[in-house]
């Protein structure tokens, strides 16, 4: 059946995309090349009266891609931080996909809980709010403990969501043999292998106490860092469906106009956030891979709040000295030290001239 479903699956992402408008906006924006753009229209054209019509009042790409399911939304969200990649305009649109979905049923989050915590809810949580987030995997709900009263976040993945991501990285794998097949320049930028490694990312993400593990190790590392704040994890709230943070306040960093309003300097919260960022990969060797402006809060004393831990990074240490040395070059504009540390790392073949690497060095 495997076959015959991506066949449609790839059929049905077409006509979902032509239908919403999204297929015009998509071709342009990646600066498709001809015979892609042929077979885009061949399997969506014809079979538009086939596509999911999404959400009216939101815009095209974004309503493709919640119509189609979760998989296509996680990649949005992907492209959403690539405005290199996208454009500036549609990596605005699809801003959308990050913590504004549809959420599914209060009922049903009380009911995960129960089921996993084997207890009814009434007896952890005094309060338990409607969702407060809703993203492509899972949403978060404020609720208050029975215990001290503490706030506290907790998040639940949506229900089906497993078998409805294996569903669709299996029909990715399709559409990336159809983009290699129709295009062989793309080939360099080897399509499979990027489908490969979105599906081990998203696995570990659909295990919630994976994430708690990296946030609990993430808060140990960090807790020391003056101005940035990791929620701690309630480990006893917390399992393979549901994760259960200490509550954070503060305005997300996509909300640029209230980060105006407020007076912060974006310049120095941008300073901050670039720090933060290599203190924790080259001090720690452990660091926020995900670290988008919507994964990133500015609390009300300032302080610079991290969340959503699916997603993170390691360097051994031979890695960040290599990678600490480039850096120290480029500040110091000692470019043949950095083409030595190139070479020495292995990231140039040793058979290319040192001189002329580092020639273009000083010229980037």
């Amino acid at each position: 059946m495997k076959g015959p479903h991506n066949i449609w699956r790839l059929i049905r992402t077409g006509a979902t995309f032509e239908r919403t408008g999204a297929m015009s906006a998509v071709l342009e924006a990646v600066e498709a090349p001809r015979a892609i753009r042929v077979a885009a229209r061949v399997l969506g054209w014809p079979f538009k009266f086939l596509g999911l019509r999404g959400d009216p009042s939101v815009p095209p790409v974004p309503r493709a891609l919640t119509a189609l399911g979760p998989a296509y939304i996680k990649f949005g969200q992907i492209l959403s931080t690539r405005p290199d990649v996208v454009g500036a305009e549609m990596a605005l649109q699809l801003q959308v996909l990050q913590d504004k979905l549809p959420p599914f049923p209060l009922a049903e989050a009380k009911r995960v809980v129960a089921q996993e915590m084997e207890k009814p809810l009434d007896a952890l949580f005094s309060e338990f709010s409607e969702p407060v987030a809703a993203a492509s995997i899972a949403q978060v709900h404020r609720a208050r403990l029975v215990d001290d009263g503490r706030e506290v976040a907790v998040k639940i993945l949506r229900p089906g969501i497993e078998r409805a991501f294996r569903k669709d990285i299996d029909a990715f794998y399709l559409i990336a043999w159809f983009v290699e097949t129709l295009s062989p320049a793309s080939r360099r930028l080897r399509p499979r292998d990027v489908i490969t490694h979105f599906e081990g990312v998203v696995m570990q993400e659909l295990d919630l106490r994976i994430e708690a593990s990296a946030c609990g190790e993430f808060h140990a590392n960090t807790k020391d860092d003056a101005g940035f704040v990791v929620p701690q994890v309630e480990w006893f709230l917390s399992s393979r469906r549901m994760m259960t943070l200490g509550w954070v306040t503060g305005t997300t960093l996509s909300d640029l106009a209230t980060i105006d309003a407020n007076g912060v300097d974006r310049r120095a919260m941008g300073a901050r956030v670039l720090q933060m960022f290599l203190r924790h990969a080259l001090r720690d060797g452990f660091f926020h891979a995900d670290m988008h402006h919507g994964n990133l809060k500015i609390a009300p004393n300032g302080d610079l709040v991290a969340l959503d831990f699916g997603i993170m990074g390691r360097l051994d240490s031979y890695t960040r000295r290599v990678y600490a040395e480039i850096l120290m070059g480029f500040i110091r504009k000692d470019y043949r030290r950095v083409a030595e540390v190139h070479f020495e790392a292995g990231y140039v073949p040793a058979d290319r001239d040192i001189d002329e690497f580092a020639q273009a060095l000083r010229s980037v």
